[in-house]
Order: structure tokens, then C-alpha cells, then sequence
């Protein structure tokens, strides 16, 4: 069985990485974006013809959330024209698409979960342009699974605990927003996840395609989740709570993008840990 990772060199891709040599019965192929562009068809096609896999992970994305408002052609090429050219290479060639999203799709109005059945409203250049992309998708054909995520850090790539860490050894002291509600996701958790729904199809035809939700369990305002890193990785430093209108970025964040789970823990059997616990893991896994 063979898996073609795009993003390879990403965050989600280093991830992926990082598990595969615990799944002998699959062969990965990891590219990056030099090596695999997804908004150049021909090139899509040409890079499927020479590895035949089974399935692709689409882990390659424009995730720069306030450089997209002012960068939308780039941004657009990348998160919708892209998973489009993939779902017609994998629609033409027979392959199954599992393709990562955002909790960005929605607008943070609810104070309940969201589930994958609420109506997405995104509220900045990212979201609309990784909601364009889910429904690129859902336009070519129906084999397709497409994974909502958020928060999502790791040792790999860059994120917000290498951020915070960062600016932790620069100064004395930090304000984090604590307004913002949701849920942090370990990118190693997120493969795991990925890579579970490619056995359940391709072992057990558990097919069931379609949306799905996926971060760690609980809840927690950045400011939280600031406090939790500086906590396991023993940082003293000064943190301050703010309101978001304190820290005005160029995109709107959500005020509340906390993800039911139910869906993809029924569907997959899939068990999801805290995010808390996740976070202590990791530092002491060093992954």
C-alpha cells in the first residue's frame, strides 16, 4: 500500500514522517513542495504516475493567517486550486484523498462545539480560501476524506509553543490573548489519526467518507495554553492575559473554535487524549 505525502516538509509532514516507521505494511512517499507543486497539475500527474499510490494525504497548505489577506492569489493557488488538482489526478488514477482543513471555516459565533455538519462562515482570506478548497473537493468526486483541525503545534515546522519558547529566552516578559477558546492539537496525534483512517479503509473497507473533526480533547484560551508550555518545559517568566482588541492582527481569529470529536471517534475507533496530557507527552517524548 502506498501513501503520497504532499507538504512533506511541513509541519504535518515532518509528523508524518516521524510515525512512519511504525507502519511497515505501508509505503510512504513524502514530497515537498519542490518536489511535488500541487497547483501545477501536470506536475501532480506526473508525480502519481511515477509512485501509484494508494492514497494521498494532502499536507501541504498556505497557513500563513495574516499574510493570506494581503497575499489571496498565493494563498488561493495553494489551498484551493491545489486540493482540486488533486482530486482530479485521484479521481482519474482511483485514489482516496484525505485532505486537512481548518477550524477557520467557521466564524467562533457558537459556544457550543462545532460539529461537521454546522454551516462554516470564515471571517478572514484563510478560512474562505481552505473552505473554497473543501468544496473543490467535494465538486470532483466522492472519495475524499477532509479532516478540520486547529491549534496545531509540534517540535516540527513552525508553531505557537515554539514561538512562545522563543520569545520566553528573548525577554521577561509576554501578554497572550485569553479571549480566543479552543483546542490545541499535537501534529504527531493528527498523523496517527490520518494514517488510522487509511488502515480502517483500506483493512477493514471501512469507507465513510466525507467531513470529519479532529484535535486533542478539552479546552483552553491561548493565554491557557501559553501557561501549560512555560509550565512542563519549567520557563519562569511573567505571562499576562489580554483581550484580542489589545493584540490586532490583520486576520480575524474565531472567539470560540472548539471541535466535536464524536464523528471521527465513532467512525474510526479513534481514542483522542487531552490536550494537556498531549503537551507533557511530547516535551518528554521530545517529538
Amino acid at each position: 500500500m502506498v501513501v503520497l505525502v504532499t507538504g512533506g516538509n511541513g509541519q504535518l509532514g515532518q509528523s508524518l514522517q516521524y510515525i512512519s516507521k511504525n507502519y511497515s505494511e505501508i509505503q510512504f512517499v513524502f514530497c515537498s513542495s519542490s518536489e511535488l507543486d500541487i497547483t501545477d497539475k501536470l506536475q501532480c500527474e506526473k508525480v502519481f504516475q511515477q509512485y501509484k499510490p494508494d492514497y494521498c494525504i494532502n499536507a501541504a497548505a498556505y497557513t500563513a493567517v495574516d499574510k493570506a489577506e494581503s497575499d489571496i492569489e498565493k494563498a488561493t493557488a495553494i489551498n484551493v486550486i491545489g486540493p482540486k488538482n488533486l482530486a482530479e489526478v485521484c479521481k482519474e488514477r482511483g485514489i482516496v484523498l484525505i485532505h486537512v482543513s481548518t477550524d477557520f471555516v467557521f466564524d467562533g459565533s457558537k459556544t457550543t462545539p462545532y460539529t461537521e455538519t454546522d454551516q462554516p462562515n470564515p471571517t478572514g482570506v484563510y478560512g474562505q480560501t481552505k473552505l473554497d478548497g473543501e468544496r473543490a473537493i467535494q465538486s470532483v468526486f466522492d472519495y475524499y476524506y477532509i479532516v478540520r483541525t486547529s491549534w496545531v503545534y509540534s517540535q516540527f515546522g513552525g508553531n505557537f509553543m515554539k514561538t512562545m519558547l522563543r520569545l520566553a529566552s528573548e525577554r521577561d516578559s509576554l501578554s497572550v490573548v485569553n479571549d480566543q477558546i479552543g483546542t490545541p492539537t499535537n501534529a504527531v496525534d493528527l498523523a496517527e489519526a490520518l494514517v488510522k483512517i487509511v488502515q480502517c479503509n483500506a483493512l477493514e473497507g471501512i469507507s465513510n467518507y466525507g467531513i470529519y473533526n479532529y484535535s486533542n480533547e478539552g479546552v483552553c484560551s491561548w493565554f491557557d495554553f501559553a501557561k501549560k508550555i512555560f509550565e512542563v518545559n519549567t520557563v519562569t517568566i511573567d505571562l499576562n492575559p489580554i483581550p484580542s482588541s489589545s493584540y490586532p492582527t490583520p486576520a480575524k481569529r474565531p472567539a470560540y473554535s472548539v471541535l466535536d470529536k464524536s464523528k471521527i471517534k465513532e467512525s474510526f475507533n479513534i481514542c483522542i487524549k487531552n490536550w494537556e496530557e498531549n503537551l507533557l507527552m511530547q516535551i518528554k517524548s521530545n517529538y
